[in-house]
This record gives C-alpha cells, structure tokens and sequence, in this order.
C-alpha cells in the first residue's frame, strides 16, 4: 500500500489544523506498517503512559538530584507522542479499531497525561508559581471538554485548537524545559505565558462552539417546524 493511500486511510475520521499536521502525520504513515505485529493499540497505549511517567520523573529528578536531568522529559514527550499517536492509527490500519473503546481510553490517558505534567511541575517549582500547575492542567482540560462538545454538536473530531494541537504543545513544552535548564525559573514565566495563551485560545474556541451550538439549535428547530407542518398537511389532505 502506497504511503500516500496509508494516510488517507489512517486520517479519514478526524480534520487536522495544526502546524505540524502534515509532517506529522507522514511520519505516522511511514511508522504505522513498520510497528511489528506483536506491539497492540493497547501497547501502544501502555508505551505513551511510560512516557508520561518518564516527564513526571524528570521533573523529581531534578528537583532532588539535579536540575539537567529535566532534559529527560523530552525523550518521554516523544515517547508519549509515539504511543498517543500510534495506538488508535495501527487499530485503523489492521482493521482492528473500536471507536467507542478507542475514544474513550485516548480522552483518559491524554487526562492523566496531562495531570501528571502539571503535578510535575508543581513539585518541581517553588513559591506562589505552583498554582499555576492547577491552572495549566484546568485550562487544557477546558480545550478537551470544548474538543468534546464540538464533537458531540458536529459530529466531526478535532484535537486541535487552531494551528497548535497535543504536538506543538509537546514541542513548546520541551523547549520551555530547555530553556529552563540554560536558565533556571524561566519555566515560572513560560508556564504563565502558555496559561494565558490557552486562556484566550478557550475563550475564542467556547464563543465559537456557542455559535456552532446556536445555529445547530435553529437548524433543528426548524427541521422540527417543518415536520410538524407536513404532518399538518398530510392530515388536512
């Protein structure tokens, strides 16, 4: 199978709008016959988890042993991406996927994901900057509840709030962390830039889930007015 016909195959049942969606998802396609037969979606799934469980580590590691060791959280952002990315695109790919099951255990793991990154950092900063551990894993929990309304509304699945999806995230993250290790308690001022831009990332994305919600509303309003005055009509006749 030609990638080109592997990607189309793998990405026909959700719209990407990231930067990195391209390259990204011909990386997958060049990934997804590669993984051997033995290695499962529920695998795969275990792999990202061990992942989140490395970025965890790293910021406990640096914390008591040493701060260098922060850079161990960007093997386990692409070990995570790996397996996320992975488990429910080989489950498509071998004809294997269970979409409910699916859904549901890549809405959890990318949760516990996240709450392990903020935990992480909490643990790791000091001072007054710790709420803003709560306040990055609140905000990216209110991008996947709006993620999830706007499926349950249109019927289409997107992970992605504009150009940034789960990947620049990981990438802007990574770099943050970087950054931190150059300059220790940068990653105090960083996390309150990412804060406030997935504040106005959800503001703009609710406002615009509100008028999708609106329009679906008048829509089946209307259909309904419509049935019931056929209905009217037929009894007339």
């Amino acid at each position: 199978m030609s990638e080109q016909k592997i990607n189309k195959k793998l990405f026909q049942d959700r719209k990407r709008t990231n930067i990195l969606s391209n390259p990204e998802q011909r990386f997958i396609s060049y990934l997804v016959p590669r993984i051997p037969d033995w290695i499962t979606s529920d695998g795969l799934t275990a792999i990202g988890f061990l992942g989140s469980l490395i970025i965890l580590g790293s910021f406990l590691l640096a914390e008591y042993v040493n701060r260098d060791l922060l850079l161990l959280a960007i093997p386990g952002f692409f070990i995570q991406w790996f397996g996320d990315s992975l488990d429910g695109r080989i489950a498509y790919y071998r004809n294997k996927s269970r979409k409910w099951y699916g859904f549901a255990l890549d809405i959890v793991m990318d949760w516990v994901s996240t709450v392990f990154i903020g935990l992480g950092y909490v643990l790791y900063t000091v001072g007054d900057f710790k709420y803003l551990g709560f306040a990055l894993v609140a905000l990216y929990g209110w991008a996947m509840i709006i993620s999830q309304l706007r499926y349950r509304i249109t019927d289409k699945y997107t992970i992605d709030a504009g150009l940034l999806g789960p990947t620049e995230i990981r990438v802007i993250i990574c770099l943050v962390l970087l950054f931190e290790v150059i300059f220790k308690g940068s990653i105090d001022y960083s996390v309150l830039g990412i804060c406030v831009i997935l504040f106005f990332i959800n503001v703009g994305d609710t406002l615009k889930l509100l008028a999708v919600g609106d329009a679906k509303d008048k829509e089946e309003k209307l259909a309904k007015q419509k049935a019931e005055q056929e209905k009217t009509d037929d009894v007339q006749a």
